[in-house]
């Protein structure tokens, strides 16, 4: 049994993951724990507080006893906003916190993108531009270039977390552009995981969201690969050979 341990602020789409768990079909367990999220805003000074050590502090509380070998701060906005160095400093710290092994959906993307093999890519955020805007500056300092970005403009978690197969698709449709190698959409707060074939069917290429990812990164840290092809392209590839 390999458990993962997730951060996740507040209430939005959480049960994404305990749909990923059972598309694994593996034995793989994930566990979640809730912290604060404060204000509820896609403003940057909040998200940058909803990252805070503290915060996380008290999420590695409720991770202790479940048994979790990796931690994952799940909250792509909760990362990007520090920047990479700043992002760095705050998966460190969580991993001196929780004495395991840690990283974050926003390191997550960039991570998953090299695994494909991808370069550029469009994003499809919720955010408002100028959070959405921060992302795609996170992404090229991760060695990626952004071909194309479309933002909803959606101020909270909430309301993200409200969006159905439809809106998810809607978006990612009006995100890609024709030289994107994959889509991205990375707010943890949509739900996606129930969608992904789907969307990868529409767009004829990957596509990876904040959940997804954050999951795959979580299994990375503990070196193990999955095959679930209801879970995208992402988890249907043998591990690049990295030179």
């Amino acid at each position: 049994m390999t458990a993962l341990g997730f951060i996740y602020p507040g209430h939005s789409a959480e049960d994404d993951y305990p749909r990923i768990e059972q598309l694994l079909g593996s034995d793989i367990r994930v566990d979640l724990v809730h912290t604060d999220i404060g204000e509820d805003t896609h403003r940057a000074d909040a998200l940058r507080e909803m990252g805070s050590a503290e915060r996380l502090a008290a999420g590695v509380e409720g991770l202790r006893l479940s048994g979790a070998e990796t931690v994952v701060w799940a909250s792509t906005s909760g990362g990007f906003v520090h920047g990479w160095d700043g992002a760095q400093e705050q998966v460190r710290t969580l991993a001196r916190l929780a004495g395991m092994p840690a990283s974050s959906t926003s390191f997550a993307f960039v991570h998953a993108a090299r695994e494909l093999g991808v370069r550029r890519v469009a994003v499809g955020a919720t955010y408002p531009e100028d959070v959405a805007v921060l992302f795609a500056e996170f992404l090229r300092a991760g060695g990626l270039e952004v071909a194309g970005m479309r933002s909803s403009g959606i101020v909270t978690a909430a309301e993200a977390g409200t969006w159905g197969e439809e809106d998810v698709l809607t978006l990612a449709r009006a995100a890609d552009v024709a030289d994107a190698q994959a889509v991205l959409l990375p707010d943890t707060a949509l739900h996606t995981a129930a969608h992904l074939s789907l969307l990868e069917k529409a767009l004829s290429k990957p596509v990876l969201t904040a959940n997804q990812v954050s999951v795959w990164e979580g299994l990375r840290l503990a070196d193990r690969r999955v095959n679930a092809p209801s879970l995208g392209a992402l988890f249907t590839r043998e591990p690049l050979v990295q030179v």
